[in-house]
């Protein structure tokens, strides 16, 4: 029997009214003002205290729904306004994310230099990368790369890394705090600090029902998914992902883009969850396993990308490099992996499970 969760469109739930939508935004506001002010107290160091990262990790997160709500239900709110509002959310939430995700690049790229050269606890990547993806069998070894090779560059590699990184970090610790004190962050907390107090909804959403807004949500995270490249997916490693993994071309990778977009889809997808639902909602058996899975598809992309960046510095010793090209098809085979592990989420939730 397959696997079920909720309609939004089922008319035996009744209609949900933009008072739900109001609600949310509104708390999602006050949300973002409490985070903001905990950031202000905690001074946004460098390295700041837990109370630092936590009160980022909460402007970022209210953005992101208040962003995401504003583009799912944009018919049933003042159109000035919410264009407006929009760019203006998701340039906050980008800016103060690059920091966070620099620091936690390196972290990875690092334990993963580590495991390759022999000197941390963990596996070779192809005995465990499906487990720790989330939840595909394990597959035998398929070859790995000269060890000796591996260990001899991994230390230089590792302070390349750890150079480059850190000074990105550093810039984008530098940007976020000059964000936070522009015109153009206090016109935005303004805004919010309104949004706390007073939706702007159009006319329209004084009758109007959210639910068909959020069936169209799902329905495009839906043929998303269905676009990807499942049946490819379904092998762990997907030899065919390699083709461009020695180009020269600095862009990301061509295959990547498809899945990302199914990230931010299923994001506004459970946003539009929690509006209509509330703290009740009832979970999608697909999101846990699926979002994970899309997380790290995305971490692992960047961190090959960075890998590749490294690799491209002038003049490095060739066991160095030869560590990062190492590096860099490492973490595309865990962009492989998360991909396995996505596709049988979703396939297996949407099928049922005997």
């Amino acid at each position: 029997m397959a696997q079920q969760h909720l309609d939004p469109t089922d008319p035996a739930a009744g209609p949900v009214g933009a008072d739900a939508l109001a609600g949310y935004l509104r708390a999602q506001a006050t949300e973002f003002l409490r985070a903001l002010r905990l950031h202000r107290e905690t001074g946004g160091a460098v390295n700041g205290s837990h109370d630092t990262v936590d009160a980022a990790r909460a402007l970022r997160r209210s953005a992101r729904r208040v962003s995401g709500s504003l583009h799912t239900f944009r018919s049933l709110l003042d159109p000035g306004w919410s264009e407006e509002m929009r760019p203006e959310l998701a340039w906050l939430s980008g800016t103060l994310a690059r920091e966070h995700a620099y620091e936690a690049r390196l972290e990875r790229l690092l334990l993963a230099l580590h495991r390759l050269s022999g000197t941390g606890p963990a596996a070779p990547v192809a005995d465990v990368l499906p487990e720790r993806a989330g939840g595909g069998p394990s597959v035998p070894a398929q070859g790995g790369p000269d060890r000796g090779n591996v260990t001899v560059g991994a230390a230089k590699a590792g302070a390349l890394l750890e150079r480059q990184l850190t000074l990105a970090r550093t810039r984008a610790h530098s940007a976020a705090l000059q964000a936070l004190g522009s015109s153009r962050f206090h016109a935005v907390a303004d805004r919010v600090a309104l949004l706390a107090s007073e939706v702007p909804l159009s006319p329209a959403a004084a009758s109007a029902d959210l639910r068909p807004a959020a069936a169209l949500a799902e329905e495009r995270l839906t043929a998303a998914v269905a676009a990807l490249p499942l049946v490819t997916a379904g092998s762990p490693y997907n030899a065919a992902a390699l083709v461009d993994g020695l180009s020269p071309d600095p862009a990301p990778h061509p295959q990547d883009a498809p899945w990302h977009q199914v990230r931010l889809l299923l994001r506004l997808h459970r946003y539009a969850r929690e509006i209509l639902h509330g703290a009740a909602a009832p979970p999608d058996p697909r999101m846990p396993g699926a979002g994970l899975a899309l997380d790290r598809h995305r971490d692992a992309s960047e961190a090959a990308a960075a890998a590749a960046a490294a690799a491209r510095t002038p003049r490095i010793a060739p066991a160095t490099a030869y560590a990062l090209g190492v590096l860099h098809a490492d973490q595309r085979h865990e962009v492989e992996a998360a991909r396995f592990a996505f596709q049988r989420s979703w396939q297996k939730q949407a099928v049922g499970t005997p």
